[in-house]
C-alpha cells in the first residue's frame, strides 16, 4: 500500500501511540508540521474512507488498520522498482 507524504504524518502517530483521538493528532501536527486542525480532519477522512484507519466513538478515537511492517515493506519495493 502506497502512502503519501501526509498519510505517513498521521500514521505515524498512530503507530507509535496505538490509537489517537483526532484532536490529539491534529494538536500534534499543528506543532510540527503547521498543518490546522481543518487539515489534518480532512486527511483523517479520506484515510478513513481509504480503509487506512479506522475511527471510534466515543472521543473521535482513530486506529491505525494496516500495520507499519507491511508499509514499509510496499515502500522498500516501490523504491527497488523505481531504482532498478
Amino acid at each position: 500500500m502506497k502512502l503519501f507524504d501526509s498519510e505517513l504524518r498521521i500514521m505515524e502517530i498512530l503507530w507509535r501511540e496505538g490509537e489517537s483521538t483526532a484532536k490529539r493528532m491534529a494538536d500534534e501536527l499543528k506543532d510540527t508540521t503547521g498543518w490546522n486542525v481543518n487539515t489534518t480532519y480532512t486527511m483523517i477522512k479520506r484515510m478513513i474512507g481509504k480503509g487506512i484507519i479506522e475511527r471510534r466513538e466515543p472521543g473521535f478515537v482513530c486506529v491505525p488498520l494496516v500495520k507499519k511492517a507491511s508499509v514499509q515493506a510496499a515502500e522498500t519495493d516501490d523504491l527497488i522498482d523505481r531504482v532498478f
